[in-house]
């Protein structure tokens, strides 16, 4: 029997096919301009050379099928049948308060996200919809909601209620819920693991590093601080979106400017951060060689990106006290290396020291 992994965002879906016990990687995908028109499927398939569909016109419906017809696909499908799959996982933005483990998704489970889609509209209405379709094509077997917010719910009132108006929290859920909890989680159970100690006996700093940008302290194995908020918006800076910004410059542009707060969305979440700076559209991978190869604007937006995760690190070393480990997830590309010795440089005060080496030595497929 198999697990399918599911991640859908606005206009891109991204698919694993995993063995049951989750150590073997059979397929995984990519459905890119979903419901733009357009769009296309690139599997890879491990000793295969990759495949590609398309174009098409999916939307979120016409897309999960699709994975599941190049799946069985006698020639370039894993699977005889769609019977093998056992179990979908699908990843969901937010939990809200209501959640703080995976749960299996029923009826109400599935009304329960909808009624939190105000808390992230961008990315919780592509995460039903992507539910809604799979719930179609595999409706004999367990869907199960995984969310980016459970592993934070250790954090204690003080790391996540905000200075504003307490009734904002008690009636409106305004507080820090943080984001990436599978990276997170994964990261300070796969380090303990190379550091030979408990899980609960680590000090540790995450830091989920790709299009979006966060950090997690966690103390004795537990979430207890996190920088995304209760958006993905608050925090580092990440490729398109601001991070930390001082509060008062949104009133001020919205006056200056004349938009709207939809419109002053937009622009924080679609038009900020490294893209912002730079003045252009990349993928990472792209942004950090432009900025090695001696583009200005690039350039300087890496320097405040590793600065300012700098800073976050000096902020959780307060918080976590001795420290066991600082955990990066890694970008494909040699570049990364010099993005860590960036951010790490400079805390030799704290006893972090880089051997440039043997971080310059590791690729995307080694620890």
């Amino acid at each position: 029997m198999k697990i399918l992994t599911i991640t859908c965002w606005s206009h891109r879906i991204n698919y694993y096919l995993l063995s049951s016990d989750g150590r073997a990687m059979l397929a995984s995908g990519t459905i890119e301009r979903v419901g733009l028109g357009g769009s296309f499927l690139r599997q890879s398939v491990p000793g295969r050379e990759p495949f590609c569909l398309g174009p098409n016109n999916s939307d979120h419906q016409s897309a999960v099928a699709l994975i599941i017809t190049t799946l069985i696909d006698p020639e370039h499908g894993v699977i005889a049948s769609a019977s093998e799959i056992s179990a979908v996982g699908h990843r969901v933005a937010h939990g809200g308060k209501k959640f703080r483990h995976s749960a299996q998704i029923d009826d109400h489970v599935l009304d329960a996200i909808r009624e939190l889609q105000g808390l992230a509209p961008q990315h919780l209405a592509p995460n039903i919809a992507g539910i809604e379709a799979a719930m179609i094509q595999l409706p004999a077997i367990p869907h199960v909601a995984i969310f980016d917010t459970a592993f934070h719910g250790s954090m204690p009132d003080s790391a996540c209620i905000y200075p504003l108006p307490y009734e904002w929290y008690e009636n409106y859920g305004v507080r820090r819920y943080g984001f990436h909890g599978p990276s997170h989680l994964y990261l300070s159970r796969r380090a303990a693991v190379l550091l030979g100690k408990p899980v609960d006996t680590c000090n540790l700093i995450t830091i989920h590093l790709d299009r979006g940008v966060s950090l997690c302290a966690i103390k004795n194995g537990l979430s207890v601080d996190t920088s995304m908020g209760m958006t993905p918006l608050e925090g580092a800076v990440m490729m398109t979106r601001c991070g930390d910004i001082d509060p008062g410059i949104l009133a001020y542009m919205m006056m200056v400017l004349n938009i709207s707060s939809k419109e002053l969305e937009q622009v924080l979440n679609n038009r900020s951060g490294i893209s912002g700076i730079s003045g252009r559209h990349l993928d990472r991978q792209q942004f950090v060689q432009a900025a090695l190869d001696g583009d200005s604007r690039c350039k300087l937006a890496l320097e405040i990106e590793t600065y300012r995760l700098k800073k976050y690190i000096g902020a959780y070393l307060a918080i976590t006290g001795p420290l066991d480990a600082i955990v990066f997830t890694t970008g494909r590309g040699a570049a990364e290396a010099t993005v860590r010795e960036m951010v790490l440089d400079g805390l030799d005060c704290f006893g972090i020291r880089v051997d440039r080496d043997s971080n310059r030595a590791i690729r995307s497929e080694h620890e």
